[in-house]
């Protein structure tokens, strides 16, 4: 089986380059394994090169072992004007979205090659997990689902959104995260609302809906689940949404499969929303995909025309949102297998009254 260097040259090669100019963080990590900070690699039609200064040379001789090792004294793109000419690279490839223009004009002066302005290529290996990268994303799931269990045990009236999240936040570094994936939402109330209403000092009170979305880092990788919760009864009607929501995203998990597009799982939840007369409270994807980063390839969406095929990992999140009202949203984060997915969050769906 092909590692990853050989399967970016063989994109390399399709795509004419003699090399490849790696800087994005998460792109290293997948690449070279690389954990710290500062550093960048080289990625040539028979060699691989990494850059770093003194303070990275242990860890880069033992995370990096298929890369020779660069130690920087000076400006650290000197060392990469340096490889060039030493393999009389024609040209270098960049990550255009990870590469700010100063930095760019600073190589473009340095550099006697031709630098070449690609967008893609390497998320788009990651968009495929390996089994070593699924076992990873498991393990995340598993720390998300326990922090849920926890916080229901938790939660009280009378406690602020910022109480529990950090309670979430703290409780998953318990179980090994090195950090959230992204800033804990905890919305309550008419807040449940906001679909990004990140925790705030509101109180909590009885008769709540609480739409909570987090998750977490675990080497590397990523977990995000949503699940809405009320604290004592919230109604008929918010109760009403909470099951047109659970129902709409139950259909998308049994619809989803290998072969079938972005748009054709997001028009799962968006249609049957639309039966019920409600797609105008649906604003937002159906999901996107997850792994080094929180939003990274596939995605759900209207626009999202690539197919599904097995290692994908995507999020599953439809919600309806009323302002003044309350909102809802649920979600898992799946796999996709040969047969259709794999559900990775495990916590109950059904709405929990504390």
């Amino acid at each position: 089986m092909m590692n990853r260097i050989e399967k970016l040259r063989v994109k390399m090669q399709e795509a004419e380059l003699e090399s490849f100019l790696i800087t994005s963080p998460y792109n290293l990590r997948y690449l070279t394994g690389f954990t710290g900070t500062t550093g960048l690699a080289v990625i040539t039609k028979k060699e691989a090169y990494f850059v770093s200064d003194f303070r990275y040379a242990e860890q880069v001789a033992k995370q990096c072992p298929d890369y020779t090792f660069i130690q920087n004294m000076g400006p650290i793109f000197d060392e990469v004007a340096k490889i060039i000419k030493s393999d009389d690279l024609m040209n270098m490839a960049f990550e255009e979205e990870h590469m700010s223009f100063s930095t760019y004009t600073t190589l473009a002066e340095m550099l006697e090659t031709g630098l070449v302005p690609v967008a893609g290529m390497i998320e788009e290996l990651r968009e495929v997990k390996e089994e070593s990268e699924m076992k990873i994303i498991r393990k995340a799931c598993e720390i998300a689902d326990s922090a849920f269990k926890h916080i229901l045990d938790y939660i009280k009236p009378g406690m602020t959104e910022i109480q529990v999240a950090n309670e979430l936040d703290f409780y998953m570094r318990s179980l090994g995260a090195t950090s959230v994936s992204f800033e804990t939402i905890v919305a309550s109330g008419v807040r449940s609302a906001m679909p990004h209403g990140v925790a705030s000092d509101k109180v909590i009170e009885q008769g709540d809906m609480i739409t909570i979305d987090f998750g977490c880092y675990y080497e590397g990788y990523v977990s995000d689940m949503t699940r809405t919760i009320a604290l004592g009864d919230p109604g008929e009607e918010l109760k009403e949404i909470h099951q047109r929501v659970l129902d709409a995203q139950l259909k998308v998990t049994e619809a989803a499969k290998p072969g079938m597009s972005g748009v054709e799982l997001d028009a799962v939840a968006r249609d049957y929303f639309a039966t019920l007369g409600c797609a105008e409270a649906f604003g937002h994807s159906t999901g996107h995909g997850i792994g080094l980063e929180i939003h990274e390839g596939p995605n759900v969406s209207r626009m999202a025309e690539k197919k599904f095929v097995p290692g994908n990992v995507i999020t599953n999140e439809p919600g309806l949102y009323y302002p003044g009202v309350g909102g809802v949203r649920i979600e898992d984060d799946m796999l996709v297998t040969e047969e259709g997915v794999e559900i990775l969050t495990h916590s109950p769906r059904a709405l929990i009254i504390i």
